[in-house]
């Protein structure tokens, strides 16, 4: 029998209402970092939000980094995954409409995931915690809250036809929005303490979900997909300790 209360949500469920689900969902952190900013700073906390959500002219390597960190190192990881099993042939590659699939994956990765999201997590939640916090600090708390925040799409996302919970879909979703999530967080976290502009932050968020989530997703679920997100993690962990044992997590440097 179908679950009726939707959630998890069935497949038809999901395919049909994910838009019109998602937008509370992605509004929520903008609109309480609009909020707090209204409750503190006023006119002159919108003033600056927007300034730097204008503030495009940036170091060129700040745009490499925001732009090719993701797609990058989920090429590498799906090629050295390849080398083993033919699962982790990349959705980019078997799909049949490959311009509907990148486009879904760009628009949602940047409207949604991107702007709607950002304006609240770095436009508010990033300089106030920057305050008294270092970046690792600061992209560690907001990363856990992050996650958390995924939480329930997650689980949402996670029924069969009838709306049963599938382990092997729900697990590693939550696996990798902890424990991929956080590394992710602490690079935004970076880039923005180096721009002071919302456009890094937004292109960083962007890419992890049109390319991890959509272009370079996989068709498999359960240990496959488990493997992939680990392998992914493990890689932005490791980004972020190369970035600070080259002492770049210094404050207020922008890279040129």
């Amino acid at each position: 029998m179908a679950n009726q209360t939707g959630i998890p949500a069935t497949t038809e469920q999901f395919d049909k209402l994910l838009p019109i689900a998602m937008i509370p969902y992605l509004l929520g952190p903008s609109i309480a970092g609009f909020i707090m900013i209204g409750l503190t700073k006023g006119k002159k906390g919108f003033s600056e939000l927007f300034r730097k959500l204008l503030k495009w002219r940036l170091g060129s390597s700040i745009y490499l980094i925001a732009i090719f960190t993701v797609p990058i190192l989920s090429l590498v990881v799906l090629f050295i995954l390849y080398q083993f099993s033919e699962s982790y042939i990349p959705d980019i590659v078997t799909t049949n409409d490959k311009t509907a699939l990148i486009l879904s994956g760009l628009i949602y990765g940047i409207i949604g995931g991107g702007l709607l999201e950002e304006l609240g997590w770095s436009g508010y939640v990033t300089p106030k915690l920057r305050e008294k916090y270092s970046i690792v600090k600061t992209g560690l708390i907001i990363g856990v809250f992050w996650g958390a925040w995924h939480f329930l799409p997650v689980f949402w996302g996670s029924g069969d036809s009838s709306g049963n919970l599938v382990l092997s879909k729900f697990l590693p979703g939550l696996f990798f929005h902890y424990a991929g999530s956080i590394p992710v967080r602490i690079l935004i976290v970076w880039l923005y303490d180096r721009s002071q502009s919302l456009i890094p932050p937004i292109i960083l968020h962007a890419t992890l979900t049109a390319f991890s989530f959509f272009i370079f997703n996989i068709s498999q679920v359960g240990v496959s997909l488990f493997i992939y997100y680990v392998l992914l993690a493990i890689g932005f962990w490791i980004l972020v300790a190369l970035i600070k044992n080259k002492s770049l997590l210094k404050p207020n440097k922008i890279i040129k």
